[in-house]
């Protein structure tokens, strides 16, 4: 019976560290975004329901929306610097023993999944608290222009929760390294494979044009 129908071990073993790799990615990026897009939403709305009784607080609350789009940015970072972790190999075939070289690429896929969602889910909740201090701020602000300072300092506070899952994710993703496999040679079985194909695709074309003579006799 197959392993993977007994143990859930197995199944997570099974996939591919390159698939947890980029998967890792997706959630660092996509999630951030998510809550950079949340964080403009709620002071937006707020800043542009404000401004219509208070003029003055529209251009000075626009920090709020910076504040929101940098936890974006550190998604995008942190998705470039985790893709230029990847290191490719010719062939990634588990069966039996593992190859040191295979055991340190499952590793490293887990880790730059791990990395994925510490910075992502911590730049989700960044740019609520984010949004939701700043909608605050600029309601605040109609009201009382000398609660801008006060507001303005809780917000960068709330903008330090992203940048501590930054830094959190970059030591992180430094555990992950791939080895470099681009100078490996193929498998005895994969190097046959290629041979067999090559040989099958060339032979019938050439051997009727290049050599009539031997053909025919």
């Amino acid at each position: 019976m197959p392993c993977y129908q007994t143990s859930w071990l197995c199944v997570f073993e099974a996939v591919s560290p390159y698939m947890w790799s980029y998967m890792g990615i997706a959630f660092a990026l996509g999630i951030s975004v998510i809550g950079a897009a949340w964080g403009i939403f709620l002071t937006g709305s707020s800043i542009v329901g404000g401004g219509i009784k208070a003029p003055r607080i529209s251009s000075k609350n626009l920090v709020s929306i910076i504040f929101c789009e940098a936890v974006a940015i550190y998604g995008v970072i942190m998705a470039i610097i985790m893709a230029n972790k990847i290191e490719g190999s010719l062939i990634f075939e588990v069966s039996g023993k593992l190859e040191p070289w295979q055991a340190q690429t499952m590793v490293s896929g887990w880790c730059l999944f791990a990395v994925g969602l510490s910075v992502g889910f911590s730049n989700l909740f960044c740019g609520v608290c984010v949004g939701v201090s700043g909608s605050g701020c600029a309601l605040a602000d109609a009201q009382r222009p000398e609660m801008f300072v006060k507001m303005l300092i809780v917000e960068i506070f709330g903008s330090a929760l992203g940048l501590f899952g930054v830094i959190v994710g970059i030591i992180q993703a430094n555990g992950a390294t791939f080895p470099n496999t681009s100078g490996r040679q193929p498998s005895a079985r994969l190097d046959r494979h290629l041979h067999e194909q090559m040989f099958a695709s060339r032979v019938p074309a050439v051997l009727p044009s290049a050599y009539p003579q031997q053909v025919c006799a």
